[in-house]
């Protein structure tokens, strides 16, 4: 009886303008404490159809890129690329530079390893030798710290939070197997392809399989400088090695290593020092170039997989080429928000944001306002093509297996940037209805917590409250 009250109420509420019980009853579903801020809007339409605290700030996680990548097509545009290049200011005689060699990194998110090396064997095909001058690691694009305020401490090893600096390749992340040791007490032992310029080094003691000081042991990883780092704790003895991955901390240097091995493996020598370069300088003759696909195929990876280092690059990128300063996190939030206000009309009032992902905790947004982005998204995605970037609900993307979207049997017709970060499970952008009404929605979730033996089954309690959400929306409008 109380499901049948609650899809008859619930059936009014959003044929009506909606109030704040029928939502309530929707979060019966959902762990006790958890915070909710909900607006669903028909596209074109003065008012929502429904407004649960629509205007409470909250913590919009990858939600953020929404803003982000809005704001770029409007401020770089959608053929826009990146350019990565080698420029000197001396001259090439009999096989040799004369001058330094500039390596100029630009912050391309999608540089590889594989990209530097056609651009020293395009310095081959010139004949060149030998350089008589310095090799020059120049970042002067971007200035400041490559981490965000707010970002984890604990999470900036992790690769999806590698820091966006103005030099990456092969997305600034290595891979290491970690090996017990044979016998307990001795310490594991950690093995890094040689291709990889970083330094690895274990204090992590081995345990044996049964202890039980294993529930409670931790590894960690303790990075230092010029891509340095020890891996601290223990582990239980295992048969196989155990796989791990890190964000590399010092772009400039793991870029200037890549870079002289891949020289030498051309048979291209220098005289002088490895050097980086963080002030601008004036640019010299390109000698080789390369670019990244344009920036549309960019946001289409980044918000199909939620991709942080394009976000946070993209980000940079903006504050740069709006002011014309070296690409800060400050003059990227400040861009953004101008941005959106003269060209978007959207009004990003108390907000908060201090990335281009959203992994900060220092970010703030509520509904209302993702809500205007939303709306201009919608009525000019014809020129933008903004809608087919999203993940598409059972389809690709984070909402290929979102359970709670498929129970709902909107598969095909919801796309939505999804934003999770501990506790947090939101939603932002378009479904279709049964009807064939277009209506964009904002879910933003925070507070999400179930006791520790539930860990396992966790988003159970979002399931079932996605589930009956999105398809009393589907069919009631």
């Amino acid at each position: 009886m109380r499901f049948s009250r609650l899809v008859t109420g619930l059936t009014c509420a959003f044929m009506l303008q909606a109030q704040a019980a029928p939502v309530e009853e929707y979060m019966q579903y959902l762990p006790d404490g958890t915070n909710l801020a909900l607006l669903v809007q028909k596209i074109g339409a003065p008012t929502p159809v429904v407004d649960y605290h629509g205007s409470q700030m909250a913590l919009p996680a990858s939600t953020m890129k929404v803003f982000t990548a809005l704001a770029a097509l409007l401020e770089l545009g959608a053929d826009f690329r990146f350019q990565t290049t080698f420029e000197t200011h001396g001259a090439v005689s009999d096989g040799t530079l004369n001058g330094d060699l500039v390596a100029r990194f630009a912050g391309d998110p999608t540089l590889s390893r594989q990209g530097l090396r056609n651009m020293v064997a395009a310095l081959k095909k010139q004949g060149i030798n030998h350089i008589k001058g310095n090799l020059v690691i120049d970042t002067s694009v971007f200035a400041s710290h490559d981490e965000a305020p707010g970002w984890p401490w604990n999470d900036l090893t992790e690769c999806f939070s590698a820091p966006p600096g103005a030099a990456i390749v092969d997305k600034n992340c290595f891979s290491v197997s970690l090996y017990s040791a044979k016998q307990a007490g001795q310490n594991a032992f950690v093995r890094i392809a040689s291709y990889y310029p970083a330094h690895m080094y274990s204090q992590v003691r081995t345990l044996a399989p049964n202890s039980g000081e294993g529930q409670y042991c931790e590894l960690d990883v303790v990075p230092g400088e010029l891509n340095r780092y020890t891996l601290t704790g223990c582990m239980r003895q295992r048969s196989e090695p155990l796989p791990l991955a890190f964000a590399v901390q010092d772009g400039a240097a793991w870029a200037g290593e890549i870079l002289r091995d891949e020289l030498k493996q051309a048979g291209i020598d220098y005289s002088g020092h490895l050097l980086r370069q963080p002030l601008v300088t004036e640019p010299g003759t390109v000698l080789a170039s390369t670019q990244s696909a344009p920036l549309h195929d960019l946001l289409h990876t980044m918000l199909k997989k939620s991709d942080n280092m394009i976000a946070d690059t993209v980000f940079r990128t903006i504050g740069h080429h709006y002011f014309n300063v070296p690409g800060t996190f400050r003059a990227g939030s400040d861009a953004v928000r101008r941005i959106l206000k003269e060209k978007a009309g959207v009004d990003m009032g108390n907000s908060i944001q201090v990335d281009g992902s959203g992994l900060s905790r220092h970010d703030l947004v509520s509904p209302t306002t993702m809500m205007q982005a939303l709306q201009f998204i919608a009525k000019n995605d014809q020129t933008l093509d903004f809608i087919s970037m999203l993940p598409r609900a059972g389809y690709d993307g984070t909402l290929q297996y979102r359970g709670g979207l498929h129970e709902a049997g909107v598969d095909g017709k919801v796309s939505a940037k999804t934003g999770s970060l501990q506790g947090v499970y939101n939603l932002a952008g378009f479904i279709t209805t049964a009807s064939g009404a277009r209506l964009a929605f904002v879910q933003y979730l925070s507070g999400y917590a179930v006791p520790p033996q539930d860990q396992k089954t966790r988003r159970i309690p979002l399931v079932r409250f996605e589930s009956r959400l999105y398809r009393d929306i589907y069919q009631n409008n």
